[in-house]
């Protein structure tokens, strides 16, 4: 039996993680068994797999009090007992809670507080050299998101190349595609108002933009405190799921210009929506992007600001490229390649 373990899933505050590891579940099968443990914050996590709700576990609600819940939490006996027969636990949350002796795979989502230390406080480095670095490194197999995540984590994990292996996210086709509604003047960015993400650049890019075309807005959606925004900014907060393929397929242009990514879902989501993309040179979005994204210097507001013109002064091309590009990303093609994984270990 394959336990996957999302207890440290936290809806709505988990970002890409969240979509992952739900979408993971949805599409796993392959012949195998499967057990997901969640805790009370997440009950449908597991979609279709069978799935236990560990009431002992609590999320904490603050950063700084991680560490310590995690630590109580990893000796919790009562935790281990939902785990029982497990012959694999997979962690796709990358925290390994509980921590299991039995062949661990962990997903390594991203190295940002490797890579931008500046954004992190002191006590959310201690934790994720905790719950990221050191689960890596005693993991059996490590999934990382991109390529890229991939090589850093070999570089500055030190972690053996022969188990770490790269498995892209994906894109529902079935609820992202291009559609019959109007382009709309509206950049989209979805983004949850955490400092990597690059929101106070993005706002003077727009500014420049919207001196030129005065009819331009941004639509800012994520849950959390946006703060002061520019004339033309709306803020709509988090969206419902079903909600956001038509904001895809309204926007002019999907601005991304994020500092560090994983891999970042909102690119394929908008390329298979038909909506042009322009996102930072930065992190995996070069190598998730390919030719169908406009790339920019997301540390140069002029760059933020030219990359967003070139596709909005020629959107057709660049809806054409996504669309190919998009179509390369599959759920069904990650839970595979996961499962494959798995055997490796069984």
């Amino acid at each position: 039996m394959i336990a996957i373990g999302l207890l440290t899933l936290a809806p709505g505050r988990s970002g890409g993680s969240e979509q992952y590891a739900r979408a993971l579940c949805a599409h796993l099968g392959g012949g195998l068994d499967y057990r997901v443990v969640t805790s009370p914050l997440a009950p449908d996590a597991g979609g279709p797999l069978p799935t236990i709700v560990a009431p002992e576990f609590v999320s904490p609600s603050s950063k700084g009090a991680r560490l310590a819940a995690t630590a109580r939490a990893a000796v919790d006996p009562r935790l281990r007992r939902h785990f029982r027969g497990a012959s694999v636990v997979h962690y796709p949350v990358t925290v390994p809670l509980p921590p299991l002796r039995v062949p661990t795979v962990v997903s390594l989502l991203d190295l940002q507080h490797r890579e931008l230390p500046q954004l992190f406080s002191r006590a959310e480095r201690a934790y994720r050299a905790v719950a990221y670095d050191l689960a890596a490194k005693r993991a059996d197999r490590v999934v990382t998101l991109s390529e890229f995540v991939r090589r850093r984590a070999i570089e500055l994990l030190g972690l053996d190349p022969e188990r770490v292996i790269a498995i892209h996210l994906a894109v529902d086709h079935a609820r992202f595609h291009p559609g019959n509604e109007e382009r709309e003047q509206f950049l989209l960015y979805p983004a949850q108002p955490w400092p990597h993400k690059n929101h106070a650049r993005l706002f003077e890019a727009f500014s420049l933009l919207r001196a030129e075309r005065p009819e331009l807005r941004l639509v800012l959606t994520g849950a959390g405190e946006f703060g002061a925004v520019p004339d033309g900014v709306e803020v709509l907060g988090r969206v419902a799921f079903d909600e956001l393929p038509a904001l895809y397929r309204r926007a002019s242009a999907l601005v991304f210009p994020s500092l560090s990514e994983g891999f970042g879902i909102p690119l394929v989501e908008a390329m298979a929506s038909g909506c042009p993309v322009a996102c930072a040179s930065a992190g995996s979005l070069p190598e998730i992007g390919g030719d169908a994204a406009r790339s920019f210097d997301p540390y140069d507001v002029e760059a933020v600001a030219d990359g967003v013109r070139a596709v909005l002064d020629d959107p057709e091309p660049w809806r054409e490229r996504g669309l190919a590009r998009a179509a390369q990303f599959s759920w069904d093609a990650n839970a595979r390649a996961h499962e494959a994984v798995y055997r490796s270990l069984l």
